[in-house]
């Protein structure tokens, strides 16, 4: 038994039946299904004509179409050499083949490798040679296909997937995704989301954010196979298609990234759309301003709001902040999940505020091929999210800061570390802290404070060029502060990071808005 003590529960509005504790205390979901594969199967025998998956500008598969695609990807893959417990990384673009992609590989017994397509080129590299894909899924080429294959004997142990998420040392790290993880993700957004089961195939997701993050396969893709609803893809994102889709697809549930209904209702043409028959709102990845949550209540008037917090290593939602709650306690990301026990680790006497330990069957089993980061991140069943947060008496958590310096793009993480390592090399800089600016919007843009090299002219614009080429789009910086002076260190030679983001006035965006 751990010697760590979960917190008390306080309100936590969730249905928290069918749970039981194994001998190290981490709770379960009885009735699971055994594996992905029965949860897809599953569907397919309760709802085969029904439309399961819609790409935007592109096919309609029903559940059948789904399952017989799927097998012959995984047929496909098995006559390729692909066996059991192989990697498959996945490079492509959203919608169907993405999806037959993910869930043939899954049907073959292998392990998908979902990657962000969004990694400069050495990202991907690694990705692909860290994983060791026995196959690869690229855009421009047929899928694997071949007679129908199933791997149907797969449990809640067997390694389901690799989610890469960026590391603090330069490189991705893979979070080894079981198919409990899966499930209990699944049967937990059902739960704090409170979507009904008993219509779920009338249930229409419009799914906005990559499907190569676990909020969009984990929270929406897959909640939806377990409802046997619709998956609605938009393979690329633009505010109009977005508009377009919700009135034409008849959908009523979003989940996604609090800037993209930013940018939704601001547009003119607003509120002039029907959205009526939205009835589910859930948002998170990302901070957000009580404002804007007022605007989405507003906005969407029949629709029951929510905050949702996770991060890869917890297979998506760790914690929720349900409607009743939402408006009040805007700056909360809500409560444990039913079958999530969270505690704090060194925490501050004054302010109560520490590292938050997440334990549950969502959490990953550590990280592929880094037996070192496992052991410091995954300790004793708890995982230490590098998160600093305080929680009230009511069980609310609150994350007030991050321990590893990461930066909350709009969704996307980028870690500090990572930048200013490919800035040590960029033209004219000598030293370079890089650190969050505040965004309505976004809730966080990337910001460098950048010391010149002596007698260099520093041309951010220059700068930006040679970071693009290294750096995934979204960690390069979009504003730049430049001192004159050496940047402010502690006694151990650390950047004291909190007086760059208290005290850096920041100008004009090098690029983009």
């Amino acid at each position: 038994m751990s010697g760590v003590e979960p917190l008390p529960r306080g309100a936590a509005p969730f249905d928290a039946s069918g749970i039981e504790r194994d001998a190290a205390g981490v709770a379960h979901y009885t009735g699971l299904a055994p594996s992905l594969v029965a949860l897809l199967r599953a569907a397919v025998e309760a709802n085969p004509d029904g439309e399961a998956l819609v790409e935007i500008g592109g096919r309609r598969l029903t559940y059948r179409q789904l399952w017989d695609g799927s097998a012959r990807v995984a047929g496909g893959l098995a006559a390729g050499g692909v066996q059991r417990g192989d990697r498959v990384a996945n490079l492509l673009p959203a919608g169907v083949d993405w999806v037959l992609g993910f869930l043939g590989t899954v049907l073959a017994g292998a392990v998908a490798v979902p990657v962000n397509t969004r990694f400069a080129e050495p990202e991907i590299d690694y990705v692909l040679a860290d994983s060791g894909a026995k196959a690869v899924l690229r855009p421009g080429g047929p899928l694997p296909d071949g007679e129908p294959h199933v791997v149907a004997d797969q449990a809640h142990d067997d390694l389901a997937a690799i989610f890469y998420t960026s590391g603090t040392t330069g490189f991705p790290k893979g979070a080894m995704t079981s198919h409990e993880n899966f499930l209990s993700n699944v049967e937990t957004a059902l739960r704090v989301i409170d979507l009904d089961r008993a219509e779920g195939p009338s249930t229409r997701n419009l799914v906005s954010v990559p499907l190569f993050h676990v909020t969009g396969c984990n929270s929406q893709l897959l909640v939806q196979i377990g409802l046997r609803g619709t998956t609605v893809v938009l393979p690329v994102f633009g505010v109009q298609a977005f508009l377009r889709a919700i009135v034409d697809e008849r959908i009523n549930v979003l989940t996604s990234v609090p800037a993209i209904y930013a940018l939704a209702m601001a547009q003119p043409e607003f509120d002039a759309i029907d959205v009526g028959a939205v009835t589910r709102v859930a948002y998170g990845g990302a901070p957000i301003a009580p404002a804007l949550v007022r605007r989405i209540t507003e906005k969407f008037p029949n629709a029951r709001v929510g905050n949702g917090f996770g991060l890869t290593e917890t297979s998506s939602i760790s914690t929720f902040l349900p409607h009743e709650w939402a408006a009040e306690h805007a700056d909360s990301v809500g409560f444990a999940a039913p079958v999530v026990d969270l505690a704090l680790a060194e925490v501050d006497p004054v302010s109560g505020v520490g590292e938050l330990l997440i334990r549950g069957p969502n959490v990953v089993r550590g990280y592929w091929n880094k037996p070192e980061a496992t052991a410091a991140t995954f300790v004793d069943g708890w995982l230490h999210s590098g998160d600093l947060a305080g929680v009230d008496e009511h069980g609310l958590v609150r994350v007030v800061d991050r321990a590893k310096d990461m930066i909350n793009r709009g969704g996307e993480n980028v870690y500090s570390v990572e930048v200013e390592n490919a800035l040590a090399g960029a033209p004219g800089v000598a030293d370079a802290a890089v650190v969050a600016v505040p965004d309505e919007v976004m809730g966080e843009k990337v910001g460098a404070v950048v010391v010149p090299l002596p007698g260099a002219e520093f041309d951010p614009e220059e700068v930006v060029a040679y970071l693009r080429e290294r750096l995934a789009d979204f960690k390069v910086p979009q504003f730049f502060a430049v001192s004159p002076d050496p940047l402010p260190r502690n006694p151990g030679g650390k950047i004291l990071k909190r007086r760059l983001r208290d005290g850096t006035q920041w100008g004009e965006p090098v690029f983009g808005r």
